[in-house]
């Protein structure tokens, strides 16, 4: 019976994302120059595993290609190659091309072979270039896809070979073997195609059939294979067993001096030839080059699809499964009441409603858990982008992560990647100074980028903190009046020149660079950050550094509001927004001219945003001075009073896209459906504010 692979298919990719991301953090770890043998292993198994994954689903052009990043892992963990930094870029490079190629694999299309084997000649350059202890001459014309195999290999002194080429291999697998997902019979499979492999089991460890557990590994192998393939490559076989396992590895034979072919010269260069199948048994492995049309470069490309799956917490599902059921009991205890319903079990009825609310509220707690995602899943893609800039840029920059572990919405997760790439991107740029400036003004040449993430109150606040030039009040206001998007003369404060840069077209960059200095970015930015219902604040000193600040709320589905009363109609107010509420009396209220109406509240004037007359609410009973409600709210870093007519409740409302079945309202953050079948609209409080003023 065939078994149908491309079930599988999905968790396979979703593994080998998740092995690219791991190569591609210890990677970016690494010491230049002295080897970590626990983060080598970690990249190296990574490949492993998707050379593996590949030739069993048959994605033979990524297992060959992975093939040869293993053999260079594998130098470098042994100790026969040093850790350089063009060995980690060319490895860098190569995890790129290896997330293209399965995203290509992943949504059937064809794999761009011209950038995978520019790749791969990287590679083979790096691979024979520092094994030979030769330079590679590249030529600019020939691209290195083929080589002589005689003018590749030269004579060698005599060395050591095998009489009878093969080993003895001692293999007893430790009891927890096969909980690792490792099963022995492939190992034996592997081992075959190397030689001719001869096995004698031994099973006198096998305790009793009452005491046998079916999931441990009792027995061992004696294992004889007449081979000629080196230690290294016996000892591969056994690459992702050898920490549950005890080996022990000897030649079949005494060694006797031959003259060996292997020692590599330097690669002459022919002309390009195209190879349509290549063994490994070939010298190098080759990828065939396949001209395709020339597409527009695509933004998303390298980013791998996104993923519809998360991954839970066992924990949290035995919490939700016992809030089921405890819904499922209290059903049924309300059904049995309902079947034999009299008045006397009034008191019980109540009860039983109560109950549920409690467990209903519970349920849906237990759900947004599921939903929480750590922040880490953004956080994990900036080392790179922070290396990758910075080596273009020319400067020392290093990133430190802070409260990775911040759980928040998945929504959140999948929508506040773009707008934090983006201020990532202005700090490398503008905020980080060049080495020989930072030391003139006596800072360290190595600036540093801290990304911070922490609850507060309802919210999640990330912090993008840099060390560098800071921002320049006089510079920005020049440039904003040079650009006529502020008046001359114009008396603004600290917190009002900062948020210049967030207007369309600002910029005060001296030249246009890939990275930015068109001004366009920072207004699409605020935007991206306020549809998710959150805000924006910029902090910064002159020579010290910036920090931009984003508050976020935790979830995008569910939300704590306060229901008020608008002549007919009702509205919610975020709970987290709302600092108090005050019965108004007319002594209260002051009329400002020019700047509307405001009320004094402990020595401090807030101005009043009349919800009447922002929604144009027609409909009920006037509003009089002397008998609305003040809702002070906090909005833009400042406070403000919304004006109602009556509180009605606070409650827990689930949110509906208003934009994604309407179209936008500004002051509109979305819209709920109340108990009794009625809509409300959900107050966006800082949007009001800034409607408000204009």
């Amino acid at each position: 019976m065939s078994i149908d692979m491309s079930q599988f298919h999905q968790v396979f990719f979703e593994e080998c994302f998740e092995g690219l991301e791991a190569m591609e953090s210890g990677l970016l770890s690494l010491d230049l120059g002295d080897i970590d043998s626990e983060v080598i292993n970690t990249i190296f198994r990574a490949a492993h595993s998707i050379k593996g994954g590949s030739g069993t689903f048959g994605f033979t052009v990524v297992a060959g290609y992975t093939h040869i990043m293993e053999t260079l892992l594998d130098e470098m963990r042994d100790g026969r190659r040093q850790v350089t930094k063009p060995a980690v870029d060319v490895l860098l490079g190569s995890v790129d091309c290896l997330r293209d190629m399965l995203t290509s694999i992943q949504n059937e299309e064809d794999i761009d072979m011209e950038s995978a084997a520019k790749h791969q000649d990287a590679l083979e350059i790096e691979l024979t270039g520092a094994a030979g202890g030769h330079g590679v001459q590249e030529s600019e014309s020939t691209p290195l896809d083929v080589v002589e195999l005689d003018s590749y290999l030269e004579e060698e002194p005599e060395e050591e070979a095998l009489e009878e080429q093969g080993w003895k291999i001692a293999f007893c697998p430790y009891l927890n073997l096969l909980h690792t997902g490792n099963d022995p019979v492939r190992l034996f499979r592997q081992l075959s195609e190397l030689g001719e492999l001869t096995s004698t089991v031994n099973i006198q460890d096998i305790p009793p059939f009452a005491e046998l557990e079916p999931e441990e590994c009792n027995i061992s192998w004696e294992l004889k294979l007449v081979s000629n393939a080196t230690e290294a490559e016996v000892r591969d076989v056994f690459s992702f067993v050898e920490d549950d396992c005890a080996l022990e590895f000897t030649p079949l034979a005494k060694p006797k001096k031959v003259k060996k072919v292997a020692k590599p010269k330097p690669v002459t260069v022919v002309e390009e030839i195209q190879v349509e199948t290549v063994t490994e048994e070939a010298i190098h492995v080759v990828l065939p080059v396949v001209k395709k049309p020339v597409v527009e470069a695509d933004a998303s490309k390298n980013a791998p699809k996104a993923s519809s799956s998360i991954r839970v917490d066992t924990d949290k599902i035995d919490t939700l499964i016992n809030m089921v059921g405890e819904v499922v009991i209290t059903q049924s205890m309300l059904g049995l009441i309902g079947e034999n319903f009299s008045m006397d079990k009034v008191g019980q009825l109540k009860r039983g409603l109560a109950q549920l609310e409690r467990h209903t509220r519970d349920l849906q707690q237990s759900v947004m858990n599921i939903r929480m995602l750590p922040i880490s899943f953004v956080f994990s893609r900036f080392p790179r982008l922070v290396h990758d800039i910075s080596t273009q840029l020319g400067k020392k920059i290093t990133l430190k992560l802070v409260g990775e572990n911040t759980e928040v919405d998945k929504a959140v997760v999948e929508l506040i990647n773009d707008p934090l790439v983006h201020l990532i991107r202005n700090s490398l740029d503008h905020g980080i100074e060049m080495p020989a400036i930072r030391v003139a003004a006596g800072k360290s040449e190595m600036g540093t980028i801290e990304l911070r993430a922490y609850h507060r109150g309802g919210h999640i606040v990330i912090e993008i903190v840099d060390d560098g030039g800071g921002l320049d009040k006089n510079r920005l206001l020049a440039k904003a009046i040079e650009k006529g998007l502020v008046e001359e003369n114009v008396i603004l404060s600290d917190k009002q020149i900062f948020e210049l840069i967030f207007l369309p077209g600002f910029s005060t960059a001296e030249k246009l660079t890939d990275i930015s200095g068109r001004g366009v970015g920072m207004d699409v930015v605020r935007r991206n950050i306020q549809s998710l219902g959150g805000n924006i604040d910029i902090i910064a000193e002159l020579g010290k550094g910036t920090t931009i600040a984003i508050h976020l709320p935790l979830t995008l589905a569910i939300l704590d509001g306060q229901s008020v009363a608008v002549g007919n109609e009702t509205y919610i107010v975020p709970l987290v927004s709302i600092i108090e509420s005050i019965n108004i009396t007319e002594k209260m209220l002051n009329k400002v001219a020019g700047k509307g109406e405001t009320f004094k509240l402990r020595n401090e004037y807030l101005p009043i945003i009349r919800m009447r007359e922002i929604f144009n609410v027609q409909s009920g009973t006037a509003t009089k001075s002397n008998e609305g409600v003040i809702v002070v709210v906090e909005g833009q870093g400042a406070l403000c009073g919304f004006l109602v007519d009556e509180l009605l409740g606070q409650q827990q409302v689930v949110i509906k896209s208003l934009e994604a079945n309407y179209r936008r309202v500004e002051g509109v953050s979305g819209a709920t459906i109340l108990g009794d079948g009625s809509v409300a609209l959900i107050l966006d409080v800082p949007g009001l504010v800034r409607l408000s003023v204009r």
